[in-house]
C-alpha cells in the first residue's frame, strides 16, 4: 500500500485538527498546472528536457489528487471514513508535501539513530563561488569530489585542534564524525548547491586497555581557524576542478567544452539562468530578475569577527551550535537543513499573472522579494530538481555506515520488545492479522523508514489511525487505482465488489 501525507475527512467526519492537504488550491500547483505544458512545448522546440525533470514535475501534478488513486479506510465501529490519496514520493524535487515528509523522516532518523546523545553539535555551511554553482548543479562526480574535500578538511581541522589542545601524539588518534545534507537552492530560488554539515563538536579518543572511546569537547573555532579551513577547501577544490578539466583560466575560458550545453541545451539554460539569478524566457531574458526593495539593513559594526570566513569565493560559516542533550532543538535544526526548496506561504500570484516570492529575511541591500514570469519560475523549478543517483545525505567519519567504531557513539537501535512497548508505535493503515505480523512490522520500522502515520503523530501530535468519533482503529477497506473505481467511489456508490 502506498503511503502518503494526504488524507481527508469524508462523511460523518467531525471538525478536528487533521485536515486533508489540497494541493490544487495552492499557488504553486496552479502555476505549474497552468504553464507546465506551455513550458514543455517551448523546451521540445529547443531540444527537450531530460526525463528525470519531466517525471519530477508531472509526478507533482498527480500527488495528492484523489482522481489519481487513493485508499479508503473505515472505522469498523461507527462507519467513519477517510480517503488517503497516493503521493508522488519524489526524492528531492519540488513537491512540498513529499519533501516535507522526507525532511521529517530524515530529521527523526538523525536525532534518534545517528547523532550521539550528549555530544555538542556544530553546523558548518559552505557556500560555493558563483562560477562553481552551475558546474556542481549537473556534474555529479565533480560535486561529490568537492563535497568529499570539504568534509575531510572539516574533520581534519578538528583532529589538528585536538592534537594541540589535548597533547595527542598524532592527529590520527582523534576521531570525529559528521552528517552532510546537500541543498540546491537559496532564499531567492537560485541554483546554489551547498552543504550543511552537522559535525560532532569535539573528538573521541581511544583510552584504556580496550581502547574505549572517550569524548572531549573542543572550544568554538576562531575566525582564524575557520579562515584556515576555508583556504584549504578552496585550494583543494581548485585542484579537483583542474583534475576534472573544469578550471577557468585567467581569460575566463573553460579548459574543456561544457558537456551539458551540448547534450541538454534547455536544461543548461535553466541552470545558468537560475545560478546567475537572471530571467531566461520572459521579455527580460538575460537581465537580472526583478526585485522588490525596502530600506537596506544596518550592518553590525562589531570589530570582532566570529567563526565566519570568505576565501576566494568559498564562504564558510560555523556560528551555530546545539547542545546534544537538547534533542528537540537538534531535530528542528535537522528539519531546517533538510527543508523543501519552496515555502508555499511566501509564494503568491499577482494580478498580472506574475509570481512573487518573498524572502524569509530581508537582504542586506533591502531586497525583500523577487518577481518572476511564470515560465521563468518553472525554469527555476527544473534547475532545482537534483540529478538521479546522487546522494543528498552523506555521512562521514565515525557516523559513516562502514566505520568500525560507529556502534560506540550512535544511539542504540531499540529491540522489537522495546519498540512494541513504546506508546508511539509505528501506526500503519493496515489490518494486523496476527500478533506475529505486528511484531514483524514493528521490527522492520524500528531502524528503517518511518511510516507516514507515525511521523504525523510525532510531528503534529495527530494520530490518523484512530477514529475521531469512537477512538477505534481504522482499517483499509479498498484500494482505488483504476479510473472507473475512482469515479464510482467519488459518486458515493461504495467499493466495487470482487468478480
Amino acid at each position: 500500500m502506498a503511503q502518503t501525507a494526504h488524507a481527508h475527512h469524508c462523511r460523518g467526519s467531525p471538525q478536528h485538527g487533521y485536515q486533508r492537504h489540497r494541493p490544487e488550491q495552492t499557488d504553486l500547483y496552479q502555476i505549474v498546472a497552468a504553464y507546465w505544458h506551455k513550458f514543455l512545448e517551448r523546451a521540445e522546440n529547443e531540444g527537450g528536457l531530460p526525463g528525470f525533470v519531466k517525471r519530477e514535475i508531472e509526478a507533482y501534478l498527480d500527488c495528492g489528487r484523489l482522481e489519481k488513486g487513493y485508499v479508503r479506510i473505515e472505522c469498523p465501529e461507527c462507519g467513519f471514513e477517510r480517503a488517503v490519496a497516493f503521493s508522488c514520493k519524489r526524492r528531492g524535487g519540488i513537491c512540498p508535501s513529499c519533501m516535507g515528509r522526507r525532511m521529517n523522516d530524515t530529521a527523526v532518523h538523525l536525532v534518534d539513530r545517528v547523532v550521539p546523545l550528549t555530544t555538542p553539535i556544530r553546523q558548518w555551511v559552505c557556500s560555493m563561488p558563483y562560477s562553481l554553482r552551475y558546474l556542481m548543479g549537473y556534474d555529479k562526480k565533480l560535486c561529490a569530489d568537492i563535497l568529499s574535500v570539504y568534509a575531510s578538511e572539516l574533520m581534519h581541522s578538528y583532529k589538528l585542534r585536538a592534537k594541540h589542545l589535548l597533547g595527542l601524539r598524532s592527529a590520527q588518534d582523534a576521531h570525529t564524525g559528521a552528517v552532510t545534507i546537500v541543498q540546491r537552492f537559496d532564499s531567492a530560488l537560485r541554483l546554489n548547491v551547498h552543504p550543511h554539515t552537522l559535525v560532532i563538536d569535539g573528538v573521541y579518543v581511544p583510552e584504556g586497555d580496550n581502547d574505549r572511546l572517550v569524548f572531549y569537547p573542543l572550544p568554538s573555532p576562531t575566525h582564524a581557524e575557520v579562515a584556515t579551513v576555508a583556504a584549504r577547501i578552496a585550494e583543494r577544490a581548485e585542484a579537483v576542478m583542474r583534475k576534472h578539466g573544469r578550471w577557468v583560466d585567467s581569460e575566463g575560458a573553460d579548459s574543456e567544452p561544457d558537456p551539458l550545453l551540448a547534450e541538454q541545451p534547455v536544461l543548461s539554460a535553466c541552470y545558468q539562468g537560475c545560478a546567475q539569478g537572471v530571467d531566461v524566457l520572459s521579455s527580460r531574458a538575460g537581465r537580472p530578475t526583478l526585485r522588490l526593495m525596502t530600506t537596506p539593513l544596518v550592518l553590525s559594526t562589531s570589530t570582532e569577527p566570529g567563526p565566519v570566513a570568505v576565501v576566494r569565493g568559498f564562504n564558510l560559516h560555523a556560528a551555530t551550535a546545539v547542545d546534544g542533550c537538547d534533542r528537540d532543538r537538534l531535530e528542528r535544526l535537522c528539519q531546517y537543513i533538510g527543508r523543501p526548496p519552496i515555502a508555499q506561504d511566501r509564494l503568491h500570484i499577482l494580478d498580472d499573472g506574475k509570481v512573487r516570492y518573498h524572502m524569509k529575511r530581508v537582504w542586506a541591500d533591502g531586497t525583500r522579494a523577487i518577481v518572476l514570469d511564470p515560465l521563468d519560475f518553472i525554469a527555476r523549478l527544473c534547475a532545482l530538481v537534483p540529478p538521479p543517483y546522487f546522494h543528498m545525505v552523506r555521512f562521514h567519519g565515525l557516523l559513516a555506515p562502514n566505520c568500525s567504531l560507529r556502534n560506540q557513539v550512535v544511539p542504540a537501535c531499540p529491540s522489537t520488545t522495546t519498540a512494541t512497548a513504546e506508546p508511539q508505535l509505528p501506526a500503519q493503515l493496515e489490518l494486523w492479522d496476527t500478533n506475529a505480523d505486528r511484531d514483524r512490522q514493528t521490527k522492520r520500522y524500528a531502524c528503517g523508514r518511518h511510516p507516514w502515520a507515525w511521523l504525523l503523530k510525532r510531528v503534529f501530535k495527530e494520530d490518523v489511525t484512530i477514529c475521531p468519533n469512537c477512538q477505534s482503529h481504522l482499517r483499509v477497506i479498498e484500494i482505488v487505482t483504476e479510473s472507473e473505481a475512482s469515479k464510482r467511489a467519488e459518486q458515493g456508490l461504495g467499493p466495487i465488489p470482487p468478480p
